[in-house]
């Protein structure tokens, strides 16, 4: 029953100077949309900003452990399943050999061109890629140059021979393409991992695979670390460039949204005092009269925190479903993707509003506090 009184009081106290509260409502609520959003994003940002680093190329490189040239196929077979519920964009294998193309020893890579196109989106191939189980071979610019050193765009569909060197079988395949990736893959020659195998020897190794992952700090040096354990064959090793990048611009991010957070709240915090002290000044006559009837400083305390409570848990409720909608939006425009709502950072909005309201009310409360009745009751 005393509840039911006290939160009718409180209702219908904000409920009279309802353009002031208004206004401490709609700053609570702007405060709350903001830290609701911000958190939101920044929250949702690392995983986003993750898959926009992929399009650079791979963040972890799996390389043969101790002295070994080359690693057998069947560990990546195992690195799959380690890496079972991280969100893996892909693993490509590659192998490498010196081979004969057109009486030129040039450096050639085997591969799966289907997981090199999600590993290295950047490759920018004018043809197209070669098709697995098919004899056939993309070019780097720069070699087309070499071999086709007046018009290299000529060389796509014609055909080139390919040796293991002097006296080994000669076999023909198709130029489908030639790549550009501006760094040394333009010198290279690349056909599919099982033709390379095959002609170097090599059947079932791999010489480097790039593994391309969303993760980044704490959580990429972790699954370095279980890949070194679960599979000895292997030594991985994380792209620094590529790591660091990630990293640095998480940092800043970092500190932007707690720098943002803090001004949010000092400014909620300032104007909803701002608002409590003139409700304060305009009550004294009702406070002082409350105090004469003989209301104690306590409650008077629990009414104007109340007020001050209720209005940051009104303001919160509202702010965090803006803050969704804020949040939903820029992730929409930037990265293209959704996002999901969170029950637990609209619980913090909600928390940290009434938390700054409250904080907000100590001093109009302590002026309320220290309003002497018979003074106001006098007039003065």
């Amino acid at each position: 029953m005393k509840l039911k009184f006290f939160l009718r009081m409180i209702f219908y106290s904000l409920f009279r100077r309802r353009l002031r509260m208004l206004v401490a409502l709609i700053a609570v609520a702007v405060g709350a949309t903001i830290i609701s959003g911000m958190v939101t994003v920044y929250r949702e940002v690392p995983q986003q900003l993750g898959r926009e680093f992929r399009a650079y190329g791979a963040n972890l490189l799996l390389i043969p452990a101790g002295d070994a040239s080359t690693f057998s196929a069947e560990n990546l077979t195992k690195v799959n399943e380690i890496l079972k519920g991280n969100e893996v964009i892909g693993i490509a294998p590659f192998l490498y050999e010196r081979l004969e193309i057109n009486k030129q020893y040039i450096l050639t890579g085997g591969t799966d061109f289907d997981e090199v196109q999600k590993v290295s989106p950047y490759w920018h191939v004018e043809g197209r890629y070669p098709v697995k189980g098919e004899r056939e071979v993309l070019i780097g610019a720069q070699l087309a140059k070499i071999l086709s050193p007046y018009e290299p765009a000529e060389i796509i569909g014609q055909e080139v021979t390919i040796s293991a060197g002097e006296g080994t079988a000669m076999r023909k395949y198709l130029v489908t393409g030639i790549v550009s990736t501006g760094g040394k893959e333009e010198e290279f020659a690349f056909t599919n991992l099982d033709e390379l195998q095959n002609i170097s020897g090599k059947e079932g190794e791999i010489g480097i695979a790039q593994l391309s992952i969303v993760a980044e700090g704490e959580n990429l040096k972790s699954i370095e670390e279980s890949i070194s354990r679960a599979v000895p064959a292997l030594q991985p090793q994380t792209v620094q460039q590529i790591a660091n990048s990630e990293f640095n611009v998480l940092n800043k991010l970092q500190v932007l949204v707690l720098l943002v957070t803090a001004i949010v709240l000092i400014l909620t915090l300032i104007c909803v005092t701002t608002t409590m002290m003139a409700v304060v000044t305009e009550r004294r006559k009702e406070i002082g009269l409350k105090k004469a009837l003989g209301a104690s400083d306590s409650n008077i305390v629990r009414e104007f925190l109340g007020e001050g409570c209720l209005l940051g848990a009104f303001g919160g409720l509202l702010g965090s479903g803006l803050g969704y909608l804020f949040a939903e939006s820029v992730s929409v425009q930037v990265f293209g993707r959704g996002i999901y709502f969170s029950v637990s950072i609209a619980i913090l909005a909600v928390v940290l509003s009434i938390l700054v309201t409250g904080a907000a009310s100590l001093i109009p409360v302590r002026i309320a506090v220290n309003v002497d009745p018979a003074i106001v009751l006098r007039g003065e």
